[in-house]
């Protein structure tokens, strides 16, 4: 399996079948244990909220639960946790890809191109045909992940609402969605939706740690990524903490930015993966304008990022004007670096452009 791409895995993470802990999101797991323990279990959830928060962990850890639950097991009372033993049955095929009360729909890969798919086409969809078709003499429970629900096209979005409007015995159906509203909306009506919510410091540090095996700076890293473990281990594998400092160094310099430290930050855009690192550089670069902007229009700066931030974005953003200053660079900056990207423009040069506009338009306002 691991020669295999999976759409729904994050570079430099365990996949979420493998992530046994779930952190931060301790109320919906508990709004999903409430309609268990009530038998109120719907057929169709729709699990929302931003990309990288732990969806589809806790959509596999749903699966797990319910696939390896005994019968008769409430006597003692409800559960209290999704938690299920590494050791059991169920939880050992899951990890071994070999569940056959479980399909996960996801985008596949082309033949032709070997690459991934760009959305879930109706061919993935109509498997669970075959899927429900061949388990229905066993009984028990069949459950289907599909992550993303919002990558289906439209043929594919319109299989699978036949089958939420008529569901097989003992069916449940977990749609992991990024934005829930791109889904028809008689899907969204035909699943009871459990929201996720970014995650703070201490839990994104936890995370971080299940998912590395070793601390990290939740505090920046929440900041950072939005609070999305996935935007984290991919901020993570880019060196993305020290380059948001350099940037930030950098624009804290206006009205009159350090030329070789803005020379050094170029240069370091020559190398291979400088396209990847151009990317980040751009996300990031964003981020700094927005943050600057929130503290202009708020007053308040946001927590720290990097040592410092508070003080330079204090600085820089005093008011109102100076927010609309930012948000105005923000919006116009990013999107002309990416679209002369697009026509293989030195990614080095386009760095030095974007500061050197950013420094021009803000020399003024802030002296």
């Amino acid at each position: 399996m691991a020669d295999v791409p999976e759409a729904d895995r994050v570079e430099g993470a365990p996949h979420p079948r493998d992530t046994r802990r779930l952190f931060g999101q301790e109320q919906a797991e508990a709004r999903f244990l409430d309609a268990h323990a009530q038998g109120r279990l719907h057929h169709g959830w729709l699990i929302t909220g931003p990309r990288g928060i732990g969806k589809a962990t806790l959509a596999w850890r749903i699966a797990r639960f319910l696939l390896a639950e005994e019968p008769g097991s409430g006597l003692f009372g409800p559960p209290e946790t999704l938690d299920v033993d590494p050791a059991h049955p169920v939880a050992r095929r899951i990890a071994a890809g070999a569940e056959p009360g479980l399909l996960p729909i996801r985008r596949a890969v082309d033949e032709k191109t070997g690459k991934l798919k760009t959305v879930i086409t109706v061919d993935e969809v109509r498997r669970l045909r075959d899927f429900f078709g061949m388990s229905s003499a066993e009984g028990g429970r069949r459950i289907v992940i599909v992550d993303a629900a919002d990558e289906m096209n439209p043929n594919a979005a319109n299989a699978l609402l036949k089958l939420l409007e008529e569901p097989p015995a003992g069916a449940m159906l977990l749609l992991v969605a990024h934005q829930p509203s791109r889904l028809l909306p008689t899907i969204r009506s035909r699943c009871r939706e459990l929201r996720l919510s970014p995650l703070g410091p201490e839990a994104m540090a936890a995370a971080l740690e299940q998912a590395v095996g070793e601390p990290r700076d939740g505090a920046a890293l929440a900041e950072l990524s939005g609070g999305s473990v996935g935007e984290a281990l991919r901020i993570l594998s880019g060196g993305g903490v020290e380059l948001y400092v350099e940037i930030l160094t950098l624009i804290g310099e206006i009205p009159r930015i350090s030329r070789p430290a803005l020379r050094k930050l170029c240069d370091s855009l020559s190398a291979r993966a400088a396209e990847d690192r151009f990317d980040l550089l751009v996300r990031l670069f964003d981020l700094a304008l927005a943050r600057l902007a929130r503290t202009g229009a708020t007053g308040t700066p946001p927590p720290e990022a990097a040592p410092g931030e508070a003080q330079i974005l204090q600085r820089l953003a005093p008011d109102a004007r100076a927010a609309r200053l930012w948000a105005g660079q923000a919006s116009d900056l990013g999107a002309r670096a990416r679209a002369a990207r697009a026509v293989n423009l030195d990614p080095g040069a386009l760095v030095l452009d974007m500061f050197l506009r950013l420094e021009g338009a803000a020399r003024h306002a802030v002296a």
